[in-house]
């Protein structure tokens, strides 16, 4: 990283994004959720978008806005799995053709969720910068044009229209938990509400083992993890992004680590209480919510709204880890 900040995504530009990232995502509600912590909690659920994910906001931004030989020609992105199928939902509806690079251990319902939606798919190492390099390589050799999963300004604004979306939907909000994995969804929504009403605090979340951005923050530059492991295989960058980080440093008001556990607890609250499904990564920022609520940090007349990031979990899988005698896999 060089010492020159990147530029920040402004407001107006995350305005700008409405119309496009409307022509495939919906404004996914928002629901009250009475859970032990007693505050007035919303969950703002990005599970029900199409693709089951909010990564459909950043990509319909990207590719509504690519000229159309870039379109011919497709696009490539890499993905642990909801930005690939995104990716491969938005080029579908502009006639796009779309190669998705994905790490071997994608869980299968990612996988196929992206060759339903038309796309290609490529299996590639098991870490981002592994497939990275492979999406370069084949781009290169093809013409394609890079969706990056999360260190774009057209990502970043396109995420941030569910920020928008929170602070009408729910006016009296006083706290928003986001989860992290590289950073895009919760760059674009400390961006859209610290533009709009910077006395909300935004409260990023990440796996404690995968705290890349945490860990940056504390170096004060983008740093890289030797490894990352969690059952939220959706938040495991070993490195945020530049322009991530970036963000998160400037608007988010702190960013902390949940375990594996309280991941878990939190996944088994939403199904059970909440009557929500939703991945691991999709629970994470509820686990943020509840952690801070237990050790007194939100106080009980608190409004607060957690972000639940996606949905695309295999039957199987759900049952597993709803299965009261599991721990964590």
């Amino acid at each position: 990283m060089s010492g020159i900040a990147p530029p920040l995504v402004r407001l107006d530009e995350i305005r700008a994004a409405i119309p496009r990232v409307a022509t495939l995502a919906r404004r996914t509600p928002v629901l009250e959720v009475h859970p032990p912590c007693a505050a007035r909690v919303f969950l703002k659920c990005e599970n029900m978008q199409p693709g089951g994910a909010f990564k459909i906001r950043g990509a319909a931004n990207v590719l509504q806005q690519l000229p159309s030989d870039a379109r011919q020609r497709g696009v490539i992105t890499y993905s642990s799995g909801n930005h690939g199928q995104a990716v491969a939902l938005a080029a579908k509806a502009v006639g796009a053709p779309a190669v998705i690079v994905m790490p071997t251990t994608a869980p299968a319902i990612k996988v196929e969720g992206v060759t339903r939606a038309g796309a290609e798919v490529i299996l590639e190492g098991t870490t981002s910068p592994e497939r990275r390099a492979r999406a370069e390589r084949e781009a290169d050799a093809r013409g394609l044009t890079i969706v990056p999963p999360y260190d774009h300004e057209w990502i970043i604004a396109g995420q941030g229209t569910a920020g928008l979306e929170i602070l009408e939907q729910v006016p009296a909000v006083e706290a928003v938990f986001v989860p992290i994995g590289g950073g895009g969804l919760a760059s674009g929504v400390a961006a859209a509400i610290k533009q709009s009403r910077p006395e909300i605090r935004v409260i990023g979340v990440e796996p404690a083992g995968a705290n890349a951005m945490q860990r940056s923050l504390a170096e004060g530059r983008p740093v890289t993890l030797p490894r990352s492991h969690s059952i939220a295989d959706g938040l495991l960058p070993l490195r945020p992004g530049d322009l991530t980080f970036a963000h998160v440093r400037a608007f988010a008001d702190d960013v902390i680590a949940v375990s594996e556990d309280e991941i878990l607890s939190a996944l088994r609250w939403l199904y059970h209480d909440a009557r929500v499904v939703v991945e691991p990564s999709g629970a994470t920022a509820m686990a943020g919510l509840l952690a801070r609520a237990g050790s007194g940090q939100i106080t009980r007349d608190a409004t607060v709204v957690a972000v639940l990031s996606g949905g695309n979990i295999a039957p199987a899988t759900l049952a597993a880890l709803l299965d009261q005698s599991v721990s964590v896999p």
